[in-house]
């Protein structure tokens, strides 16, 4: 714990409402989305950039750790404190109340703490939305911290593609504020300074506003739910969809059929389409969408896809094993179900991996063959988004399952998983959740020790101070 001097003057620096000590106000703020929690010496909650300058500036002065923290919906131990009640909690919820948009330049300059259903809401008038699709609903400077991908990131890529400026206060001694906030999408003057704080987990500075690309939001869309007849022919499915809808193509999400009886078994109001109780056991979600108001003699949307996938059903090599149009709301809401359907049913041990589009399910077939060998009652429950890559691939175990008890087995799945994923397949460990306490281990072995060497000169260059809950 701190000393009480220091409660007393960051008190006098945020005021009341911006300070929290009292062990019942600060429990939300250190406990994780998954399993994770820690212990705060306080919850620090400025109101504008000036404010969070000051309260870093004077943590920094007195070596005084501070764990930045946006919506707190992230899975690898990244935004809560650790046991030590040493560490301070930098919370971004009330950088709320910059809103500027500029509708012919489709941008916004948005406060660190908007969260993205608050975001979207407000942009809906304007025909716009932050392309950004997740289960969970964050703050958008965590979304930055974390570099977000999501369930469209095959037509809109990363928050990466669409952060066009910052705002961000450094972890120094004078809590410096970098004003990288250009609206500018063509800026090739120097170094590209922003980039330095996505992907980096809030370790090299605290982010307080940004300047977000905005997409028209789509007018017309269909989707389908689709059973491959095989995992072999997934990635000639997903050549076969681009190649005859082209931009068209908005999502292409894969969902183990385990994965989908549990949403089913957790949320009794969806439906299944595959009738008989029966779940395929793998299913793909494929979306296309357009931004234009429908025209006269224009074919819908849901005649295009289902032309198309009567033209791929039609072919020699099989692709299909069955194939549903449905509505769209109905269809996402059975993938949206997926996280909490799984978590719902048992202990979950969650990975986010990353692979050669080519290369997902053939490392799910062999996490499917090897299972059972070597960790017996392991049930595997994953989804994801092939169209680029990623999977969530989770695992669940009964909640009375006695090796839950031992440290040491879910140490050893993890280390098996990871070492396949990195070693076997050159995949990433760490797909869209960015590197918290959980991943530490992971980064600092796979990384190059070259890489790992620049990385803290950046960071220490950067913000010198006890910044962050990753060690660059």
């Amino acid at each position: 714990m701190i000393e009480a001097g220091h409660i007393e003057a960051l008190r006098a620096l945020l005021g009341e409402k911006g300070l929290l000590a009292a062990a019942a106000d600060m429990a939300a703020y250190e406990t994780g989305a998954r399993y994770d929690k820690g212990r705060a010496a306080f919850v620090a909650r400025p109101a504008s950039t000036a404010e969070v300058s000051a309260v870093v500036a004077y943590c920094v002065r007195h070596a005084i750790p501070l764990v930045p923290q946006s919506g707190n919906t992230g899975l690898v131990s990244g935004s809560t404190p650790d046991a030590s009640g040493a560490q301070g909690v930098l919370s971004l919820d009330r950088l709320t109340g910059v809103f500027e948009l500029d509708p012919v330049n489709r941008t916004v300059r948005a406060g660190a703490g908007l969260r993205l259903s608050d975001l979207n809401g407000r942009l809906e008038e304007h025909g716009l939305f932050f392309p950004i699709d997740l289960g969970a609903d964050p703050r958008l400077g965590g979304m930055v911290a974390t570099n977000t991908g999501g369930s469209r990131f095959l037509r809109y890529g990363d928050v990466r593609r669409n952060t066009l400026g910052l705002t961000v206060v450094l972890g120094d001694e004078a809590g410096t504020v970098l004003d990288l906030s250009s609206a500018l999408r063509k800026n090739n003057t120097g170094v590209d300074w922003k980039q330095l704080f996505v992907g980096t987990s809030g370790a090299f500075g605290v982010v307080t506003e940004c300047v977000l690309n905005l997409e028209p939001l789509p007018r017309q869309s269909a989707t389908a739910l689709l059973a491959p007849s095989s995992s072999e022919a997934v990635p000639a499915l997903l050549m076969a969809m681009e190649d005859a809808l082209g931009s068209y193509l908005s999502a292409f999400e894969g969902m183990s059929g385990n994965a989908v009886r549990a949403a089913l078994d957790h949320v009794p109001s969806l439906r299944n389409p595959f009738g008989d109780g029966r779940v395929p056991d793998f299913v793909i979600l494929a979306e296309v969408s357009r931004t234009n108001a429908p025209r006269a003699g224009e074919q819908p949307l849901d005649a295009v896809l289902e032309e198309v996938l009567a033209a791929i059903w039609e072919k020699d090599d099989a692709l299909l094993a069955d194939a549903f149009v449905g509505p769209p709301h109905e269809t996402w809401a059975l993938r949206h179900a997926l996280s909490e359907g799984v978590k719902h049913r048992g202990r979950l041990i969650a990975f986010d991996l990353a692979f050669r589009r080519g290369d997902i399910m053939r490392f799910l077939d062999r996490m499917k063959a090897e299972m059972p060998e070597r960790f017996p009652g392991v049930e595997i429950c994953d989804f994801g988004h092939v169209g680029d890559g990623g999977v969530h691939f989770n695992l669940v175990v009964a909640k009375d399952d006695p090796r839950l008890a031992d440290g040491a087995f879910e140490a050893a799945l993890r280390e098996w998983v990871i070492s396949v994923c990195v070693e076997d397949f050159q995949g990433s460990f760490s797909a869209e959740h960015a590197i918290g306490r959980k991943n530490q281990a992971f980064y600092d072995r796979y990384t190059p020790a070259e890489i790992r060497r620049l990385s803290a000169a950046l960071k220490a260059a950067a913000s010198p101070g006890p910044l962050g809950a990753v060690e660059f």
